[in-house]
């Protein structure tokens, strides 16, 4: 009988750097401090920024929500964020069939996925410069951009789901001799229907966020209104804008969930 001798790992041993990992983290150090350096940032900035934003906060109280503009602004996002998703939601459903892979053959998703990666490539700002200068100020240029990102987001998780479904009902549904249409009626939608109401609601409420947002750049909503107050310096008004904004987001989210639950 032979005795073997093994060697004790300790705690320490089992998580003791390497060569390259040490390497990496003093790499990340210098990387760090370089880009602090270069960016301008430092300690006494921060504390000349803390005294001007609390004198900046100071003014938001008490915040003013007495202004003519505030409740039709409110309005105008809402409407904006519906119509962009109403219109986006229509376009991306067969963009989305016709790039699911287990439906079309490559020649026809892939232009299908192009427009859709096109559709995600620009932040909804930058596509509301664009759409100002295409068709003016107003709430048609914060349509159009929303609209855009409504079929980049639905569009995408859409064809990722249809892909994820189950084959064994499609091809049942197709050995009955039923059309393509049918096929998608009873074949896709049942299966992706939850999910895709998910995927609805999750960019109304994302489009009524980022309707506040592009209205800074002319796109019409709530967003031009506190960009002119805060023009004005009506940092009270400010206030009120911004709270009225938070209560905004939190009555869709509250209805998103709504909706999740009654169509589930």
């Amino acid at each position: 009988m032979t005795n073997v001798e093994t060697s004790m790992v300790t705690r320490a041993d089992f998580f003791r750097p390497s060569i390259w990992t040490r390497l990496g983290y003093a790499l990340l150090i210098v990387y760090v401090i370089y880009a602090a350096a270069t960016l301008g940032l430092s300690w006494e900035r921060i504390e000349r920024g803390v005294g001007y934003g609390a004198k900046f906060l100071a003014g938001f109280f008490p915040p003013n929500f007495t202004k003519s503009d505030l409740i039709p602004g409110l309005l105008e996002s809402l409407q904006i964020a519906f119509l962009a998703s109403l219109f986006g939601t229509l376009i991306a459903i067969p963009l989305s069939v016709l790039s699911a892979r287990n439906l079309m053959p490559a020649f026809i998703t892939w232009p299908a996925r192009i427009i859709i990666i096109l559709c995600r490539t620009f932040h909804p700002v930058i596509v509301a410069i664009i759409a100002v200068k295409a068709v003016g100020f107003g709430a048609m240029a914060g349509v159009i951009a929303l609209t855009v990102a409504s079929v980049g987001f639905v569009g995408k998780l859409l064809a990722e789901a249809i892909e994820e479904i189950s084959k064994k009902q499609i091809e049942a549904i197709r050995a009955t001799g039923a059309s393509f249409m049918n096929t998608i009626i009873f074949g896709v939608v049942p299966q992706v229907m939850n999910r895709f109401i998910g995927f609805v609601a999750y960019e109304t409420d994302s489009n009524l966020r980022h309707s506040t947002i592009v209205g800074v750049v002319g796109a019409g909503g709530i967003g031009g209104t506190l960009f002119s107050a805060f023009q004005r310096y009506d940092y009270d008004f400010v206030a009120g804008i911004s709270i009225a904004i938070i209560a905004l987001v939190m009555l869709g989210e509250v209805i998103q969930i709504y909706v999740k639950r009654v169509f589930r």
